[in-house]
């Protein structure tokens, strides 16, 4: 198995972290439904990820299943990653792009209350960033805290109202965490209006078709809401 342990000086090596990258993006594939800000209109469940860790879940090295990183080994990947950005940041300490990249090294490592202090920081200096919001919304979200993502997508389509991705976004929110049918049907419709070449139409028609019928199902009937969502 790849070893992901840290060095006797307690720095992740380039190795290392490209792994431990990697297993998150792999926690997001199973998991996610929603859409990064700045990703392409898509979900991120279409994100095919590359080796060491191959398709069947095992280690590139050939031997047992690919172990997850702990919180804490997740943390600190996000640190060392983040240490030659925030000493840009000391020299740059308005710069919202940076602002914007640090919170998303956060975002990956599933730290999301850091990626939120970096988000809200960089939306300060430009609060019309909408990608920046968009993410932020959405680690509310994964954070527990629906209301605030959806507060935050709403404030991203007021500056810019075809925002595919915070429309997909809310779309879910509503329906999985809110259960409003109505809402999440409403959200998908603009999206589709409003982007008629929207990748993932088939899809998007597909989940308006799923919460119309759990509008009106009866209590106690099965559903074939998606699984839980995540980044």
């Amino acid at each position: 198995m790849v070893d992901t342990k840290t060095s006797s000086s307690g720095n992740w090596t380039s190795t290392q972290a490209y792994v431990l990258s990697v297993i998150c993006l792999l926690i997001g594939v199973a998991m996610g439904y929603l859409v990064r800000g700045s990703a392409p209109t898509q979900p991120s469940t279409a994100i095919a990820p590359q080796s060491p860790v191959g398709g069947n879940g095992m280690s590139a090295a050939g031997g047992g299943p690919a172990a997850q990183p702990t919180p804490e080994q997740l943390k600190q990947m996000a640190d060392t990653q983040a240490q030659p950005l925030l000493a840009q940041l000391k020299i740059d300490p308005n710069n919202a792009s940076l602002l914007y990249q640090i919170g998303n090294l956060y975002y990956d490592a599933q730290q999301y209350p850091e990626a939120v202090k970096y988000y809200e920081n960089s939306l300060n200096i430009s609060p019309n960033a909408t990608d920046v919001r968009t993410d932020l919304g959405t680690a509310y979200h994964l954070m527990g805290q629906p209301d605030k993502a959806i507060q935050e997508y709403d404030q991203v389509l007021k500056i810019d109202g075809k925002h595919a991705n915070a429309l997909f976004n809310e779309g879910m929110v509503k329906w999985q965490d809110k259960m409003d049918m109505s809402g999440a049907i409403a959200a998908w419709r603009h999206l589709l209006e409003t982007n008629p070449d929207y990748p993932q139409r088939d899809r998007v028609q597909g989940l308006i078709a799923q919460a119309e019928r759990h509008a009106t199902m009866k209590p106690g009937s099965k559903t074939d809401k998606p699984a839980d969502i995540a980044q």
